[in-house]
């Protein structure tokens, strides 16, 4: 049987959205007040979705505890209360976009999750914007 099963997170952080080849004024023009030269931040939530078969001995498909743990230092621990453009290796040249932190984050955590389980994210920017990716 197969079932998902979801776990919520959340993380404080900072951004600038910049593409270092543009002008200031194509920056600003196309970002807006994301191209905010002393940044801006959002208190990101995050859903976590693993899907696959339930183990029929435990009744688990995977111990939500683990899985706790894996977000905590995969993301928390990497990215609440930093500046993603400045304070982290994976944005130092990507544009941290939702969209971007959103596949940084499923590779993150992919390293760590049983590769026969379907992994997909979804990160809210904000209440009403979010990002979806599950690796394709």
């Amino acid at each position: 049987m197969e079932v998902s099963v979801s776990r919520k997170a959340h993380f404080n952080a900072a951004h600038r959205l910049h593409i270092n080849a543009w002008s200031d004024e194509e920056n600003k023009r196309y970002f807006g007040s994301c191209n905010n030269a002393n940044f801006h931040g959002h208190n990101y939530e995050l859903i976590v979705q693993v899907t696959g078969e339930v183990d029929p001995v435990s009744g688990y498909l995977i111990d939500m505890k683990e899985l706790k743990d894996v977000i905590k230092e995969e993301v928390e621990d990497r990215f609440d209360h930093k500046n993603l453009n400045l304070d982290t290796e994976e944005f130092k040249d990507l544009n941290p976009t939702a969209e971007h932190i959103a596949v940084v984050i499923w590779r993150l955590l992919r390293k760590r999750i049983n590769q026969q389980l379907k992994l997909k994210i979804t990160l809210y920017e904000t209440e009403r914007n979010f990002v979806e990716y599950s690796g394709n």
